[in-house]
């Protein structure tokens, strides 16, 4: 049963994993300017590597941010678009979610600490939430599990930690950017893992969620928008 997926609220990114959780294959490359022409190969690279036909695949996953509007639309419409031609069930995750999972596994964080996953939201400022990891057992299948406590949000880096940062353990490539404000935890991914995303989908279907959307979590709006429409002079 193996599923599939992809986020774009970062590096460009692919996984796959077994219905175990465990990894099979997967892609990453910091690019964030090409997510369209790098994300289609990159997943037809996955795949070939797993010895896995596309027909196989049970769902994909996709990282729904918050992230900048185009990068992150691209991975959303490749993941709905290729469920949609396969007729599986496409699941949505937050990207953040993905990155506090994976920094409470790689930092062996004990149930009840607390941690502030951050990405770049560039115009310097940060994606943030805090989180605290749950009292499943950090071995159970799909691995340990985070409950949100706030956010998230996007603001400055010393607005973050003034507001939602205050003793917790700061992870990802926005606490790294900004250490002046946000103290990076040494040894926690900087980015969201596509595997955590499959994993905490997993997890959540078993659980009990019906439906998991794909809605983007933009936080903001978009740099370009449709000008105003003029207003005609009076006759």
């Amino acid at each position: 049963m193996p599923v599939i997926a992809l986020d774009t609220s970062a590096a460009v990114a692919v996984s796959l994993i077994d219905e175990s959780g465990r990894a099979l294959a997967s892609r990453s490359t910091p690019e964030q300017r090409r997510h369209a022409e790098l994300l289609a190969p990159m997943i037809v690279d996955v795949l070939a590597e797993a010895g896995v036909d596309r027909g196989d695949l049970t769902a994909v996953v996709v990282g729904t941010g918050p992230a900048p509007f185009t990068g992150l639309r691209v991975g959303l419409v490749t993941a709905r678009t290729l469920a949609f031609a396969l007729s599986i069930p496409v699941h949505g995750v937050s990207s953040l979610d993905a990155l506090a999972v994976g920094a409470a596994r790689e930092l062996a964080l004990e149930p009840g600490a607390e941690l502030l996953a951050v990405t770049d939201a560039r115009r310097r400022e940060v994606y943030a939430a805090r989180y605290r990891v749950a009292a499943a057992p950090a071995h159970a299948a799909h691995g340990p599990l985070v409950e949100l406590v706030d956010g998230p949000v996007v603001d400055t880096p010393q607005a973050v930690a003034e507001s939602i940062g205050q003793g917790a353990l700061a992870v990802g490539a926005g606490a790294s950017l900004y250490g002046e404000h946000l103290s990076a935890a040494a040894g926690a991914p900087a980015n969201p893992d596509p595997a955590d995303l499959a994993r905490l989908a997993l997890a959540r279907l078993a659980a009990g969620a019906g439906t998991l959307p794909t809605e983007p979590l933009y936080l903001r709006r978009p740099d370009v928008v449709p000008p105003a429409e003029r207003k005609r002079a009076s006759a």
